[in-house]
């Protein structure tokens, strides 16, 4: 089964052919970096992970582009409102730039504790000035863009094809854009690519048309087709970017080149917390940073790929705590494995697994290979640990190789691909060393009272085991214990 994403810009899913073979160039919409990280970042951010994983699972060299945006996101995300940055800059009293550089700052930190491999490239939006100045002069020179008192707009009834991403016509598009009062634009949907900067904005640099900034959109073009080229593979982001952010990128981007802009366009869906939507003014906005305090990391990170990345997804404490025992439940089955591995023999002969590991391994593959598919391919895996599982309960005699074998496809999957094995709450913790060592000390005490025929003892022993969590398995051998 070959590899397949839901394309939204033609609104099925197709067959994943990178424009280069071997090669994707993929970029995701950063965060713009003026308030610390919510849980609509993680949604966004663990999903488009997981892409990038699973390519190079396969063997595609991927370049991931993620950029952040420093400068150019006003208030109303359109071209009317202050610059958020420098709005809180004004509400803290420091420099726009000190929030822009703690808060990318707190961004990688919640990213790196949701295990969120880093992009290959962060370009920074500031940091792009002239390769924008240089686009806005080639859509200027191919009769796309105007200027107007310093400003510079594109003029969307210029692209035929303006609204073909969102399926909105450009009626509609109006409907949905903030009319000035005393409009200096042509038409009420054009965009700007750069504003005239007004006495006092302290973010400003110089241009052709007079000290200014850029308009967000830009930013994504010039950055993008930078380090990706003027077309590349995959462009992802948040369902609300769809419009206006991603069709005028669409927009400004082949207006400048003439080639198409971006082969297949990936949106996530959006975060409701206990069924609603969050915001500020229903009191249920959450950073990440907040929910740390209350959960691991890696159990949000669970929570998010139990969801399919297209799909609303909920958050709740009941959901929380669902997946907590679930993603307990998964380091608990690698845990029991890894500790029977360093006591069955290491013989030569191969041992057959009374199972088809094969199988789960392809049924994993196939529920990724069908758009990335987290649900599904999570539920493969525990039927999965419920073989291993009943497998360590019995004694087959199985050598390290075999149970090897299990334990390799069990960190491809979970591991590498989903990055819900980080090492960072597995087994090789000091806590759960400490745990470990101390149950192996009573099951060694309940063999030595088992030895002087004291079954009384030596129940208790068992039973106050399992009542902590603990199961006894006693076998030819010698007593197992494995997490119930």
């Amino acid at each position: 089964m070959a590899l397949s994403l839901y394309n939204s810009l033609t609104r099925r899913k197709e067959e994943f052919i990178p424009l280069t073979p071997g090669y994707v160039g993929m970029y995701v919409c950063g965060p713009t970096v003026y308030s610390h990280s919510h849980l609509g970042h993680a949604k966004s951010y663990v999903s488009f992970d997981v892409v990038v994983r699973y390519l190079r699972y396969l063997g595609y060299k991927v370049l991931y582009v993620q950029n952040i945006t420093d400068v150019g996101h006003l208030t109303d995300d359109a071209d009317e409102g202050e610059d958020k940055i420098a709005r809180q800059a004004r509400l803290e009293k420091v420099h726009p730039m000190q929030v822009a550089e703690m808060i990318t700052r707190s961004y990688f930190e919640d990213m790196d504790a949701l295990n969120v491999i880093r992009p290959d490239i962060s370009p920074r939006a500031s940091g792009h000035i002239p390769e924008q100045i240089e686009l806005i002069e080639r859509l200027l020179a191919r009769g796309y863009a105007y200027v107007v008192n310093g400003s510079v707009y594109f003029d969307v009834q210029k692209f035929v094809d303006y609204g073909k991403l969102s399926g909105r016509t450009l009626e509609e598009a109006i409907e949905g854009t903030r009319v000035e009062v005393r409009s200096e634009k042509r038409h009420p949907a054009d965009f700007a690519l750069w504003k005239r900067a007004e006495k006092g904005h302290i973010m400003r640099w110089k241009s052709p048309w007079g000290e200014g900034y850029p308009g967000w959109h830009i930013e994504c073009s010039a950055m993008s087709m930078k380090y990706l080229g003027e077309s590349f593979d995959i462009h992802g982001g948040g369902m609300d970017n769809r419009f206006p952010h991603h069709e005028c990128e669409i927009a400004q981007s082949e207006g400048a080149t003439g080639k198409p802009f971006v082969k297949y366009w990936m949106h996530n869906n959006l975060v409701t917390v206990n069924g609603q939507k969050m915001s500020k003014s229903l009191g249920n906005f959450i950073t990440l940073k907040d929910i740390f305090q209350k959960y691991n990391p890696e159990v949000v990170r669970f929570l998010i790929l139990q969801s399919h990345y297209r799909s609303t997804l909920d958050f709740s404490d009941e959901g929380l705590h669902a997946a907590k025992a679930g993603y307990e439940k998964l380091l608990n089955t690698v845990a029991n494995l890894q500790r029977e591995i360093t006591k069955v023999p290491d013989t030569p002969e191969q041992k057959e697994l009374p199972f088809d590991i094969q199988m789960y391994e392809r049924r994993f593959h196939e529920a990724m290979d069908d758009d990335f598919n987290t649900p599904q391919a999570l539920a493969v895996l525990f039927e999965l640990t419920k073989e291993v599982n009943q497998l360590l309960t019995l004694d087959h005699r199985l050598n390290k190789q075999a149970l090897s074998r299990i334990e390799n496809i069990i960190h491809n999957c979970a591991g590498t691909v989903l990055g819900l094995l980080s090492g960072k709450t597995t087994i090789t913790s000091s806590n759960q060393s400490s745990e470990g060592a101390l149950v192996d000390l009573l099951v060694y005490v309940r063999s030595e009272v088992r030895k002087q025929k004291l079954w009384g003892l030596s129940d208790q022993i068992r039973d106050k085991l399992r009542e902590l969590g603990y199961i006894l398995e006693d076998k030819r051998d010698g007593t197992t214990w494995r997490k119930s």
